[in-house]
């Protein structure tokens, strides 16, 4: 049985077995195919994994209420393991496999590059995960984003600096010196363009960028740099072989800045925590998807998520990617259930109807298209980790915790 079959069988097994445990009735016998494109194997597989378990949650969910326009949902996998393998595997799902639309992909380069295929052969490609600009920046027409971007996470992590990080140290924002390093692809370089934006609006002190890529085996150099231009507040966007790099070797050198801000990626997972030491991560901050640590009443569902994913997987939530996965998946297979069919511009009809408020979702998001078919109702969340977990500690109304300082 091949990679493919293996997920579809998946699928469909878990669509009857619930019909029948709960007692509703199974949906229609007809299928209709969606492609799940993302990085399956390789260095990105683990938020990769992550990810599509959000999508297939959802799709488990719509199949046990009837389907989607009385038809099961089979999903079919294809792997993005680098951006050549996700144009590959985008065109092979669109002529091989007839899928009606694209699920993906967290990895903005991957994303990018499979989505141009997707719009060339004129077949939705529904972005989840990635945040870079250029997913959604493009000008293309059948490309739609529900998930926050780099715009947002450079905001809330300066925000959250200026009225939160730097108010708990005592100190002026503007005294303090701050460090930008991050990955060079376009989820990094999109995230650290926003930073630099934002950190002149507020009037901050950067006094070091530096860029490396992902696949870097050696950060002593930035930690070295950044220690000799004596940073106080480090902001690193980065995956999670870069995070744990970099912790360690920070660690290893003894150097302690008043605040290290992640991105996303690496920061938000527990592996990562596991990997460094929890003494080591304990304090540090983190920007990224809705984590599982909230005030329930901002994300309502989450919980019932919860309880759903570790029910499936026997484990609980690796990251916020899940999460983030499902609430948009869920909403778009929803808005095509309710519209006309399922060629290219009934579904675009369909999706560009969506009008989810926030607070709507499990992850807190709302969801309606706007320009650039990029949701206008996204946002970011402040994390930070105190005593083993990463917990919510910005904007207050999402928070359930106060923010510590290290110093």
């Amino acid at each position: 049985m091949n990679y493919n079959q293996k997920f579809r069988r998946t699928v469909i097994s878990s669509v009857i077995a619930t019909a029948l445990l709960g007692g509703i009735s199974a949906p229609a016998f007809a299928e209709v195919k969606f492609g799940a494109l993302y990085p399956l194997s390789g260095g990105l597989a683990l938020l990769g994994e992550e990810s599509y378990r959000g999508l297939e949650l959802a799709v488990d969910q719509i199949n046990a209420n009837g389907g989607v326009q009385g038809e099961t949902v089979v999903l079919e996998t294809g792997d993005a393991v680098d951006n050549n393998q996700a144009i590959g595997e985008a065109r092979r799902l669109i002529s091989r496999e007839d899928v009606k639309a694209i699920f993906g992909t967290y990895a903005s380069s991957r994303s990018i590059a499979a989505s141009q295929v997707a719009e060339m052969s004129k077949v939705p490609y529904f972005e989840l995960g990635a945040v870079a600009d250029d997913v959604t920046e493009r000008g293309l027409n059948y490309v739609f984003r529900t998930n926050p971007t780099a715009y947002h996470m450079a905001e809330t992590i300066i925000d959250m600096l200026v009225e939160g990080i730097a108010p708990e140290l005592g100190v002026d924002p503007t005294e303090l010196r701050i460090g930008i390093i991050h990955e060079d692809s376009n989820y990094g370089s999109s995230v650290g363009k926003h930073q630099r934006a934002f950190a002149e609006e507020h009037g901050l002190n950067i006094v070091m960028e530096e860029h490396y890529p992902a696949s870097t085996v050696d950060m002593s150099s930035i930690v070295l740099s950044l220690q000799e231009e004596d940073v106080d507040v480090v902001l690193q966007t980065s995956y999670q072989d870069d995070s744990v790099l970099f912790l360690r070797q920070a660690n290893e050198r003894d150097y302690r800045p008043k605040a290290i801000i992640g991105g996303g990626g690496g920061y938000s997972m527990t592996p990562t925590a596991e990997a460094v030491g929890h003494d080591v991560i304990d304090g540090v901050y983190d920007v990224d998807f809705t984590q599982y640590n909230i005030d329930p009443e901002f994300a309502p569902g989450i919980e019932d998520f919860v309880a759903s994913y570790e029910e499936k997987y026997e484990e609980s939530p690796r990251s916020g990617h899940s999460l983030m996965n499902y609430a948009g998946a869920l909403e778009l297979l929803r808005a095509i259930d309710a519209g006309s069919g399922f060629s290219a511009d009934e579904i675009k009809e369909a999706v560009l109807a969506m009008d989810v408020p926030v607070g709507g979702t499990a992850a807190g998001i709302g969801i309606k298209i706007g320009e650039n078919n990029q949701n206008e109702r996204a946002s970011m969340m402040g994390m930070q980790w105190q005593d083993g977990e990463l917990v919510t500690v910005y904007p207050e109304g999402a928070s359930v915790a106060d923010m510590r300082s290290s110093q």
